[in-house]
């Protein structure tokens, strides 16, 4: 198990909306952070960004099952990420699994995210959802 995966999963996992203070000890100043829906450029916008997700959805938690360092500064995180939003599933929780790809020296400087975009989204939308889940009911 990689030491660093862990401590890095256990920071990540105590961030909140008041507490985004530990973002600067995670990543690195010039960090690439991607997931289906973005693509963000360093720390300041990082930072913009978890502040914007943490001000609009509620009880945001994560739990990380696994960790693999594949190489040396090189890894994966599988997590399931559950939440609320005002707007989603009317208001109900939602949960999510994903996978996220880290590259890190000192601090993680790329970070990639992998997940079902209308897991997220699109499913809980009034119309679009029961389309997409009706569509991946007739794919199955």
């Amino acid at each position: 198990m990689s030491a660093y995966l862990q401590q890095f999963a256990e920071r990540f996992a105590s961030l909140d909306g008041g507490n985004l203070e530990p973002l600067e000890k995670l990543y690195s100043e010039n960090v690439t952070f991607r997931d289906p829906l973005h693509q963000i450029h360093g720390l300041p916008a990082l930072r913009g960004y978890f502040a914007q997700l943490y001000g609009n959805a509620h009880d945001i938690r994560y739990a990380f099952s696994s960790l693999d360092e594949v190489t040396p500064g090189q890894g994966y995180l599988r997590w399931t990420l559950q939440f609320r939003h005002p707007r989603l599933c009317r208001g109900q929780p939602i949960s999510l699994q994903g996978c996220s790809f880290l590259q890190w020296h000192e601090r993680v400087h790329f970070h990639q995210d992998y997940f079902d975009a209308a897991a997220l989204l699109y499913e809980h939308v009034p119309l679009m959802g029961g389309a997409i889940r009706w569509l991946k009911g007739r794919l199955a």
